[in-house]
């Protein structure tokens, strides 16, 4: 019988968390350790745990991340996204004493997605391509664009060479003139229980190329959360994704 990886679910009685549980539930090798919500863990709720599993919100993953690196463990899945730039630092500092890994979405297909977009992004001149990223989730989500929305322009980024920050457009509003050459534009939907839904879209004059992925279930984020819980259960400290669990090549 393999060892089993002692796992603990923060936010254990929202939508994500209860997805988690049910899968380390069903998953050999995983034993549910222990679960917490609001506040936050206490030493208790973390003792004995060899990583923790977090879907909750970035002003509790960074707290949670914090008491982790004091303790000097257990290791970190933190799957919130609409992180500041100052709450990515202190998530990456704490990734300096224990292992995380950190993804906008930890689906298999979304993940080989990125790779087929930077592939396309890489191909495809800016020139003649323009490209649109399209999300859409439900109601109740609150950040825009979506964190994975936001990994797929990186992806975007990444194979062109640019920095998505100088090339986003995340609105637009009123008499904006022609596209100018190289946007990575961003449009966002949200209603009713949509799970999730991406697409990039590369528009030229003479054809149009999309590549997209439809979520049915965030029982597939829950899945792919514990895995990447089971890998990172034995990793050094730093900052890990989905790419790496996967064994993915890294971006270039």
């Amino acid at each position: 019988m393999p060892p089993q990886i002692r796992l603990a679910v923060a936010g254990a009685q929202g939508r994500m968390g209860l997805a988690v549980v049910k899968a380390i539930e069903a998953r050999d090798g995983a034993h549910l350790q222990s679960t917490f919500g609001r506040p936050g863990p206490s030493p208790d709720d973390l003792a004995g745990s060899d990583v923790v599993i977090d879907f909750t919100t970035p002003e509790a993953s960074v707290a949670l991340a914090k008491l982790c690196a004091e303790r000097g463990g257990p290791a970190l899945v933190l799957g919130a996204t609409g992180f500041t730039p100052a709450q990515d630092a202190e998530i990456a500092a704490s990734a300096q004493t224990v292992p995380i890994v950190r993804s906008g979405n930890f689906s298999l297909g979304v993940n080989v997605l990125l790779g087929l977009v930077r592939q396309a992004a890489r191909a495809l001149p800016a020139e003649t391509y323009d490209i649109e990223i399209a999300e859409a989730h439900h109601r109740r989500k609150v950040d825009a664009p979506s964190g994975t929305a936001l990994m797929l322009g990186q992806a975007v980024a990444d194979g062109r060479g640019v920095t998505l920050d100088r090339e986003a457009v995340t609105a637009r509003d009123g008499i904006v003139g022609p596209r100018p050459v190289g946007d990575i534009g961003f449009s966002v939907v949200r209603g009713g229980g949509i799970v999730g839904e991406h697409s990039v879209l590369f528009a030229a004059e003479d054809e149009l190329l999309t590549l997209s992925h439809s979520a049915r279930d965030r029982g597939l984020f829950a899945r792919g959360a514990v895995e990447a819980a089971l890998w990172v259960a034995t990793r050094p400290p730093g900052m890990y994704d989905m790419q790496d669990v996967l064994g993915f090549p890294a971006a270039g």
